[in-house]
């Protein structure tokens, strides 16, 4: 009798093993599937959206030199966890550096924005110095108020401009302003709101750093 119970019990066991086993394969085959639905309709997405992005807008001669600058220097990036970081003048770039940021965020760029990223009572220079090292690009809005030379705009200019993956952007100041204060910039090229709308150039921008 003992022997049929152990038997009964050992073969219990082992149909609720096979179970199991049965029951975490068909677990496995339906995430493995929705994987790669969800990469597949990824991929589809992607494509339509470089599709969507180069077809509504289009570049000059130098920005295209720009765009695939930046393409090469980030694909020679180890993997970083921001792709831009916004640089500006507070007192006269405040509104298009939002502009700049929700236009971003909106075609899925994540922004290092200083409004956004540091709360307070955290270190302004320390957050900053470490949103710069994690950017895989560096975006600065050119302004007269950045021109002038204050002491967080030049601190962020010097810091990003180490990068070769820097992105000017002009509002309110001309291509000749910005020679005469960067003798690095002048080479550089950009972006300026005087040609384009915020809308087009933050698409540009997405070609340049989200298609590389």
């Amino acid at each position: 009798m003992r022997q049929q119970l152990r038997s009964a019990q050992r073969k219990a066991e082992q149909d609720a093993k096979r179970a199991q086993r049965k029951f975490e394969n068909q677990v496995e085959k339906v995430v493995s599937d929705h994987n790669r639905k969800a990469e597949r309709h990824n991929r589809q997405q992607l494509a339509k959206l470089k599709q969507s992005r180069s077809s509504s807008v289009s570049f000059t001669v130098e920005e295209q030199h720009l765009v695939e600058r930046v393409q090469d220097a980030i694909a020679e990036q180890d993997e970083r966890e921001i792709d831009v970081f916004l640089s500006y003048a507070r007192s006269d770039g405040a509104d298009v550096a939002e502009q700049l940021r929700s236009g971003l965020e909106a075609l899925d760029v994540e922004v290092w924005f200083d409004d956004v990223a540091i709360r307070a009572g955290q270190s302004l220079a320390r957050e900053m110095d470490n949103g710069i090292t994690r950017a895989r690009a560096g975006v600065t809005l050119l302004t007269e108020a950045y021109l002038s030379r204050r002491f967080w705009t030049e601190r962020e200019l010097g810091a990003l401009l180490h990068k070769d993956t820097v992105i000017p952007v002009l509002h309110g100041v001309s291509f000749g302003d910005v020679a005469k204060f960067s003798s690095f910039l002048k080479d550089r090229k950009g972006f300026s709101t005087e040609y384009d709308s915020v809308e087009e150039i933050t698409q540009k921008i997405a070609n340049a750093v989200l298609l590389a």
